[in-house]
């Protein structure tokens, strides 16, 4: 058997066709969706005609001529030659390393750059933004809460970026957990330079991410579609210091719209420029207050729940659904699981959930060991 070339180590064939269509100009990820939803497959996308084109919502003369023209687009081998370079890995949808908490956004990337892994784990995670210019307080909340969150058993994903994000990878990492480094940038280069070696410590403990192709600088209008993936990745998000106009708002915003928790550190009233944005989170209603893991564990509900350090189990030769102590949701999906209904869309409609609801309750049961996860996001009971 012949070995897999390192090009083909890093990007799928599938890939290909997805990387194709990130390349063509003002398709973007709802119209990128729209197409492969609408011809079966992103292969389909390449044969069909100008008028075919057209067909597919969002997509008009001017996009579907630009589609047309990058068929033969051979930008496509030289993106992957710079990732294989850079020692990337370059994921699609269809890829079986591809969050799935991603697919469930409206708005997933095309294409994800990867250095370092994903795991399965992964999709337990909460995410810790805020400021860059923080107070010394923010930097001791950022560092304490990402060590705790690692060491319950949380990926804890952020930025890389200086000030909240930069100390709550390195609480990650002094617990010896996972985390998740989303860049504004192509993985090309880290930004900020100064966190070149804080990215070596992530990428061996977790990954760093971006859509962004390789050599794409970091300019400020890609970090509020970067935020959207930090929300995407996370079961909730933890905003510690925030100005009323900082990027972290942004990201707090986008987790509400996606189903996510919200939580906010009560930061100093006395320094507006770092803590406005935050606390009005609070005093809005906005986000849940925090002030430990506890609070965290506890609005996360079943999550939460089972990973309390001293979360305690029934006996083993108790009946299955009454050694878990299910809840009511959890015992309809896992009524709809074991009568064969595997993909979550089809647990929605017979538990009459919705999709939050049931990726939330699938995390907190796989944790459990009451259910396991196959390829193409199907689930079946163990």
């Amino acid at each position: 058997m012949t070995r897999p070339t390192l090009a083909e180590k890093a990007i799928s064939p599938k890939g290909r066709g997805y990387l194709r269509l990130q390349r063509v100009p003002d398709v973007g990820p709802i119209r990128a969706r729209n197409l492969v939803v609408h011809f079966g497959s992103v292969d389909a996308i390449w044969s069909a005609s100008m008028a075919e084109l057209q067909h597919v919502e969002g997509i008009g003369s001017k996009v579907a001529e630009s589609i047309r023209h990058f068929r033969h687009d051979d930008g496509v081998e030289k993106e992957i030659a710079k990732a294989v370079e850079c020692g990337l890995r370059i994921l699609c949808p269809e890829d079986e390393d591809y969050p799935k908490s991603l697919l469930h956004i409206p708005d997933p990337p095309i294409c994800l750059y990867v250095r370092g892994t994903l795991q399965p784990a992964d999709s337990v995670a909460v995410a810790i933004v805020g400021t860059r210019r923080c107070s010394h307080y923010g930097r001791e909340q950022a560092l304490r809460f990402g060590e705790s969150l690692a060491a319950a058993g949380f990926t804890v994903v952020s930025g890389l970026a200086r000030g909240i994000d930069g100390e709550a990878h390195r609480g990650a990492l002094r617990a010896g957990g996972r985390t998740i480094a989303v860049l504004g940038n192509g993985l090309g280069t880290i930004y900020p330079r100064e966190h070149e070696e804080l990215a070596d410590e992530i990428a061996s403990n977790g990954a760093i991410v971006s859509e962004l192709e390789v050599d794409i600088a970091p300019d400020f209008k890609n970090f509020p579609p970067r935020n959207r993936i930090i929300a995407g990745l996370s079961l909730g998000v933890v905003v510690i210091e925030a100005g009323d106009k900082s990027g972290a708002l942004i990201t707090a915003r986008l987790a509400t719209e996606y189903n996510r928790e919200v939580f906010a550190v009560p930061g100093h009233i006395d320094r507006p420029a770092q803590t406005a944005g935050s606390n009005a989170l609070i005093r809005d209603g906005s986000a849940k207050l925090i002030t430990c893991l506890e609070d965290v564990l506890h609005e996360l509900g079943e999550v939460g729940r089972t990973l309390r350090p001293d979360v305690s189990l029934q006996p083993a030769d108790a009946p299955l659904f009454e050694a878990a102590n299910v809840t009511p949701p959890e015992r309809s999906i896992l009524d709809a699981v074991s009568k064969g209904i595997e993909e979550v869309e089809g647990i929605c409609i017979s538990t009459r959930l919705d999709a939050g609801s049931v990726t939330s309750t699938l995390t907190a049961l796989q944790l459990r060991g009451l259910i396991r996860q196959l390829p193409g996001n199907r689930f079946v009971c163990r």
